[in-house]
Parts: structure tokens; C-alpha cells; sequence
């Protein structure tokens, strides 16, 4: 099985990139997968199917790989390429089909163990969504589903509670807000429970979409120092309590992670 590995990763190095999740073409993280503290876990093109591996961190060694049926890949969260799907505590992987068309009637996400890489559930949905977010121990499943055929930056967050199986009918809303826009990058807290996107606001005020993996909430942050700036190099960090957005040589704004208040740089 190592061979058989071994020879993916050079054909997947070759191979042109796949989409993922997002509701664009071209956007794939799978060989380059998501990391816990101990394990890069990451998935490969195998013909029709699809090779899921774990290796080490440092050095590249293969702990573990299993064959599973149908193509799946690692969740891409933003156009940035930032990955998502494994749980903060390392227990509970989450895989979904790679997107080749924008709608899609169903989507088919696969929940797994990440000891033996036992499947836990196939998730298969009607309708388009995309991977957004996990909950610290894996129970609760954030996504984003697309409410026009023609328009991707018309959504909603909804849930899926692994634990009672199913789709919760209440999406994630914010007062008083509409939100719209394309993910642009994503940063989270270590122990999993906030999830923080920047959006472009869709020509509008860019904001933080800000939400909590636990509560099942979520706060909207305008950055109105972004409005009319090229965004195509701002990225997120969190750093000792704040959210940073800059271009990674200098942030622009920064926000309070516990106030939610908004700093631009220099003032």
C-alpha cells in the first residue's frame, strides 16, 4: 500500500487540481491536506476512488492509508486554500465530494475516525452545499448551502448534528444581517470553537463572518478600512486576542476577539 501511495503522490503532483467543496473550479487542498498536532491527514486521486492517508509532520512518514470508494477530498474553506474538516481534539475527519459543476443536485460528504479511519456516516444531502466548519469534538457539522442556481454568493449556514443524524431546519443567522460575498480566508481558534472567514461582501463591505462551533451562533464583522482595497492578498491570523487582516508583511485592521471591536492600523 505504501507503493500504491507513494506512486499517487507523484501522479497528484502532476495531475491538474480538482475542485473541492467551495463553489468555484480549481480550488484543492486534498494532497496537501489539514494537520493536528501529530498527523497531516490528506487525500489522493486513485482512479475513480480516492486514497486517504495519514503521515507525519515532520519527515512525511506514512502511519496509515485506506482505499475508499468514490472520489472525496479535504475541504477547502477559502479561495486562500485554507483547509478544514478535522476536529480540534484530532478524533473526527470530514470528506466531501469533489465539486465539477456549479449547482449540484446532492452532495455527499464522509464522516470518519481518524484512529483506524472506520466511516462513521455518509452524509448525502439534496441540494448544494459546501464545508464550512466542525464543531471542537466533532459532533456538530457546519455548511454552507447556496440558495440560487445562479448566484454562489447567495447563502445560508445550516448545521448537521452527526449524533442524531440529520440536518437541523434552522440555519445560523445573524440580526439584522444579510450575508453575501465569496470566503476569502479563514483562521481558527486551537481548541476549535471559533471560526473566523473573511468575506468580500459581494462589491459591498467586506467583513468577519464569526462563528462559534459550539453555540451555534455567529457574529458579522464589517471592516469598513477594506471597502474599495484590493483583497486578493489579505489573509487572517489570530494573534494574542486579535484577529489580524493585512496582506501578511502588514495588518490593515485589527479586531478584538472578545469585544468584536475594530482597530484600523495606525490609529
Amino acid at each position: 500500500m505504501r507503493l500504491l501511495l507513494a506512486l499517487l503522490v507523484a501522479a497528484a503532483a502532476a495531475a491538474p487540481a480538482l475542485a473541492d467543496g467551495l463553489p468555484v473550479l480549481g480550488v484543492d487542498v486534498g494532497n496537501e491536506g489539514v494537520a493536528s498536532l501529530t498527523a497531516r491527514y490528506v487525500t489522493l486521486p486513485a482512479g475513480s476512488n480516492t486514497v486517504l492517508a495519514s503521515v507525519r509532520p515532520n519527515g512525511g512518514q506514512v502511519w496509515q492509508s485506506r482505499l475508499l470508494r468514490g472520489r472525496l477530498t479535504i475541504p477547502a474553506v477559502a479561495y486562500d486554500g485554507s483547509a478544514d474538516g478535522l476536529s480540534a481534539d484530532g478524533s473526527t475527519l470530514v470528506l466531501i465530494q469533489p465539486r465539477v459543476s456549479f449547482p449540484r443536485a446532492t452532495t455527499k460528504l464522509v464522516v470518519l475516525g481518524t484512529g483506524r479511519f472506520v466511516v462513521r456516516r455518509t452524509i448525502r444531502l439534496d441540494g448544494d452545499f459546501s464545508f464550512d466548519a466542525i464543531s471542537p469534538r466533532g459532533r456538530l457539522i457546519y455548511l454552507i448551502h447556496y440558495l440560487s442556481v445562479a448566484d454562489p454568493s447567495r447563502y445560508e449556514v445550516r448545521v448537521y448534528d452527526l449524533r442524531h443524524a440529520r440536518l437541523l431546519p434552522r440555519p445560523v443567522t445573524v440580526s439584522g444581517e444579510q450575508m453575501r460575498g465569496r470566503p476569502l480566508s479563514r483562521a481558527e481558534t486551537r481548541d476549535g470553537s471559533w471560526a473566523y472567514t473573511l468575506y468580500d461582501g459581494n462589491g459591498e463591505t467586506p467583513f468577519v463572518h464569526a462563528l462559534h462551533t459550539t453555540t451555534r451562533t455567529a457574529r458579522c464583522i464589517d471592516l469598513d478600512a477594506l471597502r474599495g482595497r484590493d483583497l486578493s492578498q489579505v489573509r487572517l491570523r489570530l494573534e494574542r486576542g486579535s484577529l489580524l487582516v493585512g496582506d501578511g508583511t502588514r495588518s490593515v485592521v485589527s479586531v478584538d476577539t472578545h469585544s468584536f471591536r475594530v482597530t484600523a492600523a495606525g490609529s
